[in-house]
């Protein structure tokens, strides 16, 4: 067996066996989720851990055994997912091009607006399933859950505060409504001309499993959290495209092999050891 036809072997090999735990890990998923933010992760999952273990058997056999067609049906699947790599990850650069915080004086957090990102994003979250779907996961990771716990914080520490985006989107009022400051999670609404201006202000309460889930600045903090972790994965994915393509070079090399080597046993010739 040529040097290439191992080593495509052994990559394949590698990657069946990473599918076992993750094909395991969704269909554990899909027995024991509660939430749906825990069921919307089981499909996914299991599709993957599929696909995985399908196209790692079609290249192990296809490269070890000399089934020609499974390794030329392998190469198709990896050249498909080269192609798709790389055009989501031209599409992640480009809607999260748009939008950043805003610096307000004498804070240390930055609000968010959800008019500064790309319209695709936007109509993402505007989507009435999509966004119930994203709260719920909000809520269930308790993302406001450590600023509950800072009862005892004063106005001025909790203005200094390094908040995250979706934590100064989701766990506190704009900025802009003016309201008087109790505690991390609770506000007294004070000045009712400014809300009429911003519709966070009246979105806003006080339970905490309301809090300010339903505004605007909400979901800008979620698209802030989108495009940053979307920006990594691209990063990620330039590397993961190298090596797909260094990966698809060898087999279609493996592929060769298996063409000469049907063609001489075809014509009865085999080579010696």
């Amino acid at each position: 067996m040529r040097p290439s036809n191992n080593l495509v072997g052994l990559l394949n090999f590698l990657t069946f066996l990473l599918s076992v735990p993750i094909l395991g890990a969704g269909i554990w998923l899909s027995r024991k989720a509660s939430t749906d933010c825990e069921k919307f992760l089981e499909k996914p999952i299991i599709a993957l851990g599929v696909f995985l273990m399908l196209v790692s058997l079609a290249g192990l056999i296809g490269a070890c055994c000399g089934v020609n067609w499974l390794l030329w049906l392998y190469l198709v699947v990896m050249f498909l997912l080269i192609l798709l790599l790389f055009c989501f990850t031209i599409f992640a650069f480009v809607v999260t091009n748009k939008g950043a915080g805003e610096v307000l004086s004498g804070k240390g957090y930055k609000e968010y607006k959800l008019g500064d990102y790309s319209n695709w994003l936007q109509k993402r979250v505007n989507n009435t399933k999509n966004w119930n779907r994203i709260k719920s996961c909000l809520i269930d990771g308790k993302v406001c859950e450590s600023l509950k716990e800072e009862n005892g914080t004063t106005a001025s520490d909790f203005y200094a505060k390094n908040l995250s985006p979706i934590q100064s989107g989701c766990c506190k009022p704009s900025d802009n409504c003016n309201f008087q400051y109790f505690s991390p999670t609770v506000w007294n609404k004070v000045n009712t001309t400014t809300a009429s201006t911003n519709s966070d202000c009246d979105a806003w309460s006080n339970d905490s499993n309301m809090l300010c889930f339903n505004c605007q600045s909400c979901k800008a903090g979620v698209l802030q959290n989108i495009k940053s972790d979307w920006k990594k994965v691209a990063v990620v994915n330039i590397i993961f495209l190298v090596f797909l393509i260094i990966v698809y070079s060898v087999g279609c090399c493996a592929f060769r092999n298996n063409r000469m080597n049907n063609g001489m046993v075809n014509v009865g010739w085999k080579p010696y050891a």
